[in-house]
């Protein structure tokens, strides 16, 4: 493998780096990338690895430079000892699924707000460089979401676009628990700062805006329970291989950008190997020319999964439901997010690359390779079982 060089044309030197959160969405594809691409080693920490597995399989070329760790970070001491050996410390350890948002309130606030503190104070203690997850739900609602409706300012980008060191985080009211997520994740995230203003820790917050992949979230029934509600694309993947109409909320009518996955851990590894230009920072990392409205992500992965499975458009392919009736009551949502780039780009040098119709294919070419066939099965199930 040829040296890597930062930014400056600097060799980089191997790494050990503890990723606590290394079994999840985008634990897995850092590893991957990470052991295929650089010549750092990994200590995984998580409670689940079957997104990680096939890296940790003996005799392979990387199998030297990964060791996995079974351990919940609540409770387990080993997690001391993993930090301190570290040379850097990733955070992605999170419930981050809206459904739980509002049913399960106190496991939200502790698992993204008390389970991490003892991390951020082992990484002080031991002098650990921390890159932290964070979330771009830390903003909130948009300032432009508290115009009228028709007010032409809605439109203007200093009423919805989100800078890192400018935009105000705007939260509802105590009774809409949804907020419960973004704020634990930005008092997390003030904690961060502030232990790095106070002692010294070298730190970087990562913002994702939506990243979007292959191994993203689980399919109910299939390998997750049947009774939870995954993220948006999971639900929509599972209504389309099930031949069902997608459900959008509230008509569909938020909107996102859209990051795909490979393109959004490139910039971490840039984070990761670059730390005199993304110490002390705060990072969006998203991309804003994939903005789409729920509505229309539910169109375009209509149609990009009738070309992958060969079907034709059903008739009806969406319906409208309410958020109370989705996700309980104590639900709220925010209009728009589209992350301001500047500082990402002129610190990292990176920009996606990935549009929205591309991400979409491969991710969706993935989930029904791998998933399609055992949703089958499982509708199979149902037919038969309400027959009895």
């Amino acid at each position: 493998m040829a040296p890597r060089l930062d930014l400056e044309g600097r060799c980089i030197q191997p790494l050990k780096i503890c990723i606590i959160g290394a079994g999840g969405f985008i634990g897995s594809h850092l590893c991957e990338a990470l052991l295929w691409n650089t010549e750092h080693s990994i200590l995984a920490v998580d409670i689940f690895c079957d997104k990680i597995q096939h890296l940790l399989s003996p005799g392979e070329e990387w199998s030297n430079r990964i060791d996995f760790f079974m351990i919940n970070i609540k409770h387990d001491p080993q997690t001391e000892n993993l930090i301190k050996i570290s040379d850097v410390v990733i955070n992605l350890a999170a419930i981050c699924t809206p459904a739980d948002y509002n049913t399960r309130p106190l496991d939200t606030i502790y698992s993204n707000f008390i389970d991490a503190l003892p991390v951020v104070r082992f990484c002080r203690d031991y002098k650990k460089r921390l890159i932290h997850f964070s979330t771009c739900e830390v903003y909130g609602k948009t300032i432009g979401s508290f115009l009228p409706k028709n007010d032409p300012l809605r439109q203007h980008p200093n009423f919805y676009v989100l800078k890192e060191d400018e935009s105000p985080c705007i939260f509802g009211s105590i009774d809409k628990q949804r907020w419960s997520y973004g704020c634990a994740k930005q008092l997390l995230e003030r904690l961060v700062y502030a232990e790095g203003a106070e002692n010294d820790l070298k730190f970087t917050i990562v913002r994702p805006f939506n990243w979007i992949g292959p191994r993203m979230d689980f399919i109910p029934g299939v390998d997750g329970p049947s009774h939870a509600v995954p993220r948006v694309l999971a639900c929509f993947s599972m209504a389309l291989m099930k031949e069902e109409p997608l459900k959008l909320v509230d008509g569909g009518k938020a909107q996102r950008t859209f990051c795909y996955i490979k393109d959004a851990i490139d910039a971490v590894l840039r984070i990761i190997e670059n730390p005199d230009r993304a110490n002390m920072r705060i990072f969006n990392v998203g991309n804003p020319m994939n903005e789409a409205s729920v509505k229309e992500l539910a169109e375009v992965m209509t149609d990009v999964y009738c070309k992958i499975s060969g079907k034709s458009k059903p008739n009806l392919t969406t319906i409208d439901i309410s958020s109370k009736e989705f996700y309980g009551e104590g639900y709220e949502d925010s209009d728009r997010r589209i992350p301001d780039m500047k500082l990402v780009t002129r610190q990292l040098e990176w920009q996606p690359t990935t549009s929205l119709h591309d991400l979409l294919e491969f991710t969706l070419a993935y989930q029904h390779k791998t998933y399609s066939q055992a949703v089958r099965e499982c509708v199979s199930k149902t037919f038969s079982t309400s027959d009895l």
